[in-house]
């Protein structure tokens, strides 16, 4: 099996988000070869996937011993867990794209996600994880805290001085389970142009533009198949007003303010008009009174309407189509 296909895997066993959001700090020709591969996936079996997952675990799992005890240490212990062969294979893979920085499987993780794994931790643990972590990212994970508890982690950062390595490696091998624990059990149905569109779904505008046009260079039929499965906030132009107003039903009023803030005029102007005069003035006037949002806070509360666009087709009180073309009459 390639590396390649490999990747898929392991992308397709994640949460969508949290696939999103590796991709959207993947370089270009790596994003555009593994859209690629998931695209063209075929069915994956669950064996197969247990064995990707394993590697990969394995591969952590190596990177832990050789920090506790050296390379000699971790190939004696895989060894004999996993054979001479394996381990050495394992150990080459390690060798290649090791860091011997602490906690450094989190640098890549983005502040986001990282915050999902500490945020429940206690003060001292996430002040720890913190001053291990590259200045900028620290930074962003202090500003995601509850302010009670960015208070409690900067005195105890402050107050901190050299930590046993014995408590380093245990935290990490905490985390490092955890985010194990967010595979997938079971991989029923993977990859294909479904997956990716569900991928691509739930990236930020920026990084989903981005690889769709670099994607389209060299594969533009492979793009449009997957643009016809995808639907985001501004594709609500595509709704008919009975869908438009079923959608209606389903989400808050300050739900469709702070969504509609950073919508095109075509779009508020479909949706206020499918309220009554009253209700079209009451959502003016809750969008007046927001004042300036922030983007992601917009862009947050779009992918909810959306999933409750999603939700709506799935119980078939409404219907996707695929641009107004569909809708012409032919006499």
């Amino acid at each position: 099996m390639t590396g390649l296909r490999k990747a898929a895997i392991v992308l397709l066993s994640l949460d969508k988000p949290l696939a999103a959001e590796i991709l959207s700090q993947m370089n270009k020709e790596s994003v555009e070869s593994v859209t690629m591969e998931i695209a063209q996936l075929d069915d994956v079996t669950r064996e197969e996937q247990e064995a990707v997952i394993e590697e990969f675990y394995n591969l952590g799992l190596a990177r832990k011993h050789i920090e506790r005890g050296g390379m000699d240490y971790a190939h004696d212990l895989l060894e004999q867990s996993l054979g001479k062969e394996k381990a050495t294979a394992i150990l080459d893979s390690v060798k290649q794209s090791m860091s011997s920085v602490p906690f450094g499987f989190l640098q890549k993780a983005g502040a986001e996600n990282l915050l999902t794994f500490v945020v429940e931790e206690h003060p001292q643990t996430i002040a720890l994880i913190m001053s291990h972590l590259p200045t900028s990212l620290a930074a962003e994970v202090l500003g995601g805290l509850p302010s009670n508890k960015q208070l409690e982690v900067i005195r105890r950062v402050a107050h901190m001085e050299q930590t046993n390595p014995e408590v380093v490696r245990d935290v990490e091998k905490s985390l490092e389970a955890r985010m194990i624990s967010t595979f997938s059990q079971q991989l029923e149905k993977a990859g294909g142009v479904s997956a990716v569109a569900q991928i691509l779904n739930v990236t930020d505008r920026l990084t989903n533009k981005g690889i769709l046009e670099n994607l389209e260079q060299d594969d533009p039929e492979l793009v449009d198949r997957i643009r016809r499965l995808m639907f985001v906030f501004d594709d609500l132009l595509k709704l008919d007003d009975k869908s438009i107003q079923a959608l209606l039903k389903q989400v808050d009023n300050s739900q469709w303010a702070l969504s509609l803030k950073g919508a095109s005029e075509e779009l508020k102007n479909k949706i206020l008009g499918n309220l009554s005069q009253r209700a079209s003035a009451l959502l003016i006037e809750e969008m007046e009174y927001l004042g300036p949002v922030r983007v992601s806070d917009v862009e947050a509360t779009q992918q909810l309407i959306v999933d409750a666009v999603r939700r709506l087709e799935e119980t078939g009180e409404i219907t996707i189509g695929s641009g107004a073309d569909t809708d012409r009459m032919i006499t």
